[in-house]
């Protein structure tokens, strides 16, 4: 059983027990989460697509981590000019396990 959600501009597909990385989300660690943008659903014999999301269909989840990934490095170069830009980031990130997903 499995489903496609929609969360941080990004889809996922998930699984009861897995866990996974999504842009970052408010809360604290071990805090509960609900996923009620569910684009697609399936249990092994049926497939529930959404038009453009089920409302049958909701994930729930908890809050493991709070982190950041890491540091990527971005350098620009321009050769003969004399231009260089050295720039680094960290995205944020939330990891969460998948506990149930729940239809009605």
């Amino acid at each position: 059983m499995y489903a496609v959600i929609f969360t941080g501009g990004k889809q996922y597909k998930v699984s009861e027990g897995e866990t996974l990385r999504v842009e970052k989300i408010p809360g604290e660690i071990g805090s509960s989460v609900s996923f009620d943008r569910v684009l697609m659903f399936s249990d092994g014999k049926t497939i529930k697509v959404g038009q453009p999301t089920l409302t049958d269909v909701a994930v729930q989840g908890h809050i493991v981590e709070q982190g950041k990934a890491k540091k990527v490095i971005v350098f620009k170069y321009k050769k003969r000019k004399r231009y260089r830009k050295k720039l680094g980031h960290r995205q944020q990130y939330t990891a969460l396990k998948i506990d149930t997903i729940q239809t009605t």
